[in-house]
């Protein structure tokens, strides 16, 4: 088990960036494979970006494929969230959660909910027009 804090979020207006980061506990953050979640009100919870364990596979949303970036350093137990060009339909509270890969693969990411075992508390991102 590990546990997860976000920080980072905040008001931005459209068009502006925000980087939002995630401290893990624990000697084994090296071991998971993290995602970026977010929900907005009244929505489910959706994928927004993953990362292999490794550090060399990362996955996008359709949504955010090319404005934002996702990243870690497991030296400092952290993954971080880039996020570029902004729009309202970005608003949502963002979740980093961390997974378990199967039979320790290394590239493991997965976009589904259901197969992170860990989340933090989330961190509100509101993007004004």
């Amino acid at each position: 088990q590990v546990q997860l804090v976000e920080s980072g979020g905040g008001l931005v207006q459209a068009g502006g960036s925000l980087r939002l980061s995630c401290a893990a506990s624990g000697r084994t953050f090296r071991s998971y494979s993290m995602g970026w979640f977010r929900q907005a009100p009244g929505k489910e919870r959706e994928f927004v970006a993953g990362i292999s364990s490794s550090n060399t596979r990362t996955t996008y949303s359709d949504s955010v494929q090319g404005r934002f970036t996702i990243s870690r350093d497991n030296a400092k137990n952290t993954v971080y969230l880039q996020m570029n060009s902004l729009s309202p339909e970005d608003t949502a509270v963002y979740y980093c959660a961390a997974a378990t890969p199967p039979r320790f693969d290394i590239w493991y990411v997965s976009r589904r909910v259901g197969d992170y075992d860990d989340w933090g508390q989330g961190t509100q991102v509101t993007v004004s027009s």
